[in-house]
């Protein structure tokens, strides 16, 4: 438990220990001042209207003023929202963050006809204007956009839709408020104290080493799913044919195909990773052998899944010394990227430490304006927090090399990029400190950080993103979700994934009807295939020489300029194929192998 009363207030916390926020803006004054430059330009986005198919010219001039206009809402945009995040008490950030989404939602509403008008330039016209030096800058991010004209409709079709849109999110609304606040999950007795069961700390009482605690909570957090299991199916079956209707009616030929369209990933990825998954389960049952054995226990069930395997490593590093070490670790990849992150973790893009009202967790967050921040939360007595640093740094350095490399229309890269290029530097930091010591019990946590990551992130969302399509399927074949089909499918899954050596309760299956991610349809995928490509990739670097280097840093600067399989393919893995998701298998297979060497 924290202790309140050592936490500082923002006010408190040294300068050298916060972020610098002025690469974005100097002074409040300077924000205030083009928040209103903002509102300002709002006026003239209609003048564009009707005038885009004229020319290349036109064209040409129509995006120049939105990348100016969308260049300042970025700006203002992360400013407003980093600053929230540093006291989401301090009422006058909360209010600073308001204003600017109000007048960015109204440039998005007076925005909204530029996508369809260019989208409805006849075809040949279309191929004259990329083919025209005047919008050579802006030929990528056409092409991409022009992808979509199959699927869209008629101006009146496309108001309609928009209106629908409006209560698209229902269900997954519904479900937030049904387990988020409707849900009571009571209290557990856990060390003497009495605490509260709720959605966050449900994952904390399956780590109690106490087998009672855990298995008392497994049943009283399931309980509350049981009684509402009619409710909990109907809104997922809801959700499932929310998916289905929009793609259907913009001429997808499944859900799942147009959720992949976005990222151009062919259905044949997601189907080779559940595939290649699923012919490497052997490994992943044989580790649940080995923990019923390292346990002692006669039988393994869900909630002895998660409790540790190895003393808890209490090493103490400063920030400063945490920085080092993943310098350290990140060396493979050349004097730029080492000299860049240094000056950016000891200078002014990291927020370092807890203080009152601050947000939890971590992020990075870069701008094009702006640098690359990462707010953290940093404790020196938890090398969660170094690993932590090397992941967000890792999103950061994305960031720095994105932007330093492409325009501003084509920087943004997607989420199935940046769960490599973050991962990655874990993967490097793994291996470095692992290079470092020789004390047993830090080497048994960083393998079993290792193993427990790859299960989490590789087999455990590769169960979610098989659920996933097989709900979506049986819909679209005609069937309907009942209780019984959800929870069927979902045991079905629990079976083939966990093995014989698990012993599944009854109310095992209700899993499957709390996991959140399930309304973002199609998502999950991304983290099993992320950390896939970061594993491959990271041998690749630390066993290869200047070009695999070279290679992964080519893909770094890639940005968005390139959709996520073709950037990938240039570091070197080709995500169409198995190899990837094999070696990071392997590699898995390896360490649940030291494990059994170090605990049997």
């Amino acid at each position: 438990m924290t202790d309140t009363k050592s936490i500082l207030s923002r006010a408190e916390v040294a300068d050298k220990d916060k972020w610098d926020l002025s690469s974005l803006f100097i002074r409040e004054e300077d924000w205030e001042a083009s928040l209103k430059s903002l509102e300002e330009m709002i006026p003239r986005i209609a003048s564009y209207k009707g005038t885009l198919g004229k020319s290349p010219e036109q064209l040409k001039a129509c995006l120049d003023f939105f990348n100016e206009m969308e260049l300042l809402d970025e700006r203002l945009g992360y400013y407003a929202m980093l600053r929230k995040e540093e006291d989401v008490s301090d009422s006058s950030s909360s209010g600073r963050f308001a204003r600017y989404v109000s007048i960015a939602t109204r440039c998005a509403a007076e925005s909204s006809y530029v996508k369809p008008e260019i989208q409805g330039i006849p075809d040949e016209q279309m191929d004259s204007y990329l083919s025209s030096p005047v919008l050579e800058e802006f030929r990528i991010s056409l092409k991409k956009l022009i992808r979509f004209k199959p699927h869209i409709l008629s101006e009146k079709e496309e108001t309609i839709l928009a209106k629908q849109s409006e209560f698209a999110q229902t269900a997954k609304k519904a479900f937030s408020a049904l387990t988020n606040a409707d849900m009571d999950f009571g209290t557990l007795e856990a060390g003497g104290v009495e605490k509260p069961l709720t959605n966050s700390s449900f994952g904390v009482f399956l780590l109690d080493p106490d087998r009672d605690v855990r298995k008392n909570a497994f049943f009283q957090f399931y309980k509350q799913f049981e009684g509402h299991v009619n409710t909990l199916a109907e809104l997922y079956a809801g959700s499932v044919l929310k998916d289905i209707f929009s793609a259907r009616v913009r001429g997808f030929k499944s859900a799942r195909q147009s959720s992949l369209f976005t990222d151009d990933v062919p259905e044949s990825v997601y189907d080779n990773l559940v595939e290649t998954v699923g012919r490497n389960l052997a490994p992943l049952h044989r580790y649940y052998e080995l923990r019923k054995n390292v346990l002692g226990l006669d039988s393994l069930h869900l909630y002895d899944t998660k409790v540790s395997l190895i003393p808890d490593v209490r090493v103490r590093h400063s920030y400063d010394e945490a920085v080092e070490k993943v310098l350290a670790a990140v060396s493979p990849l050349g004097e730029e990227y080492v000299s860049t992150m240094k000056s950016g973790l000891t200078g002014a893009w990291v927020d370092k430490y807890e203080n009152k009202g601050k947000r939890s967790g971590a992020f990075s967050a870069g701008s094009y304006k702006g640098d690359p921040y990462i707010l953290l939360n940093y404790k020196e007595d938890d090398i969660r927090d170094v690993f932590t640093l090397a992941h967000e740094g890792g999103h950061s350095m994305h960031s720095w090399y994105s932007v330093h490399n492409n325009p501003f229309q084509d920087y943004n890269y997607t989420i199935f990029e940046a769960e490599v290029a973050s991962t990655f530097n874990e993967q490097l930091l793994a291996k470095y400190l692992l290079d470092q010591t020789e004390d047993r019990d830090m080497r048994l946590y960083l393998i079993g950080r290792q193993v427990d990551d790859a299960l989490a992130t590789i087999y455990r969302q590769t169960m979610f993103a098989e659920y996933e399509q097989r709900c979506h399927s049986l819909v679209e074949s005609g069937s309907a979700l009942s209780v019984d089909v959800l929870r069927g499918e979902y045991r079905t899954l629990l079976v083939k994934y966990f093995g014989e050596n698990v012993v599944l309760d009854e109310m095992a299956d209700l899993e499957g009807l709390r996991i959140p991610h399930f309304y973002n349809a199609f998502y999950v995928y991304k983290y099993a295939t992320g950390l896939s490509a970061a594993m491959a990739l990271s041998e690749m670097v630390l066993e290869g020489g200047e070009g695999e280097k070279t290679n992964y840093l080519t893909f770094l600067k890639s940005g968005g300029s390139r959709f996520p399989l073709e950037s990938l393919k240039l570091a070197g893995v080709d995500m169409r194929k198995p190899e990837p998701v094999e070696l990071a298998l392997k590699r898995f297979a390896s360490l649940v192998d030291e494990l059994e060497k170090a605990l049997l």
